[in-house]
């Protein structure tokens, strides 16, 4: 069986070095990058199956390095390593398009569940598509990974191109924040209330014609999200 490649990218050597030595324990073929213009470099090169980084996440080169991921690699799981003392920052790298975050002090057990489940996402048996999913003027095509708003294509991350396809499967229905975060995360699911509410905000705003009056993604208040058939 071929070894998943993770990409570690991390400013600081000895942090790297710690990461790669975990990540070779269990089995994990490693590439290490300094910076996100050395990270974006071997993703040129190498196919990896996964990015941990473990970089200052609220400086604007962090936040950067996420996009340029994102606009080139968009299915590719990027997990961080930082400290959960600064909400803000949480929740900038989130929406910056991270798909996992993982707070310091971390057990490397945890570090590996997050970043087996990831790859086991990202490498999913393909299985019958359904049909496209039409609701008013948004379209989600799970063939093509693909999501139009009025004919325009819409870039989703795979987090929320995932929780999009779930609510409008149930258009119409509310859904539950605990199958969403069952279904998103697992057994994980209990650490990412905030994470799902970044999310749902950030397809607001990419969604909605006024983000803070949402006209398709709505809240049930204490019970969950529902997309709403016009």
């Amino acid at each position: 069986m071929n070894q998943e490649k993770v990409l570690i990218v991390a400013g600081d050597a000895s942090s790297c070095f710690s990461l790669r030595k975990t990540l070779e324990e269990f089995k994990f073929d490693c590439g290490e990058a300094s910076n996100e213009n050395t990270a974006m470099m071997r993703l040129r090169m190498v196919e990896y199956d996964a990015v941990l980084m473990d970089l200052p996440a609220s400086t604007p080169n962090s936040i950067e390095a996420f996009r340029q991921i994102r606009s080139v690699h968009p299915r590719l799981p990027v997990l961080v390593l930082s400290d959960c003392e600064n909400v803000d920052n949480k929740v900038e790298v989130l929406e910056a398009g991270a798909d996992d975050y993982i707070c310091k002090p971390y057990a490397a057990r945890e570090v590996i569940a997050r970043l087996r489940s990831a790859v086991r996402r990202l490498h999913a048996p393909v299985v019958s598509w359904p049909e496209r999913l039409v609701v008013g003027d948004i379209v989600l095509d799970p063939a093509k990974r693909r999501v139009e708003k009025a004919g325009a294509e819409v870039l989703l991350t795979p987090l929320e191109f995932r929780t999009l396809q779930m609510l409008m499967e149930q258009a119409g229905r509310p859904v539950a924040y605990t199958v969403l975060l069952a279904t998103l995360w697992g057994q994980e699911s209990r650490q990412h209330r905030e994470h799902l509410r970044v999310v749902i905000g950030a397809l607001r705003r990419k969604l909605e014609d006024t983000p803070s009056h949402p006209t398709y993604l709505v809240t049930h208040n204490y019970f969950g999200y529902c997309f709403r058939e016009r």
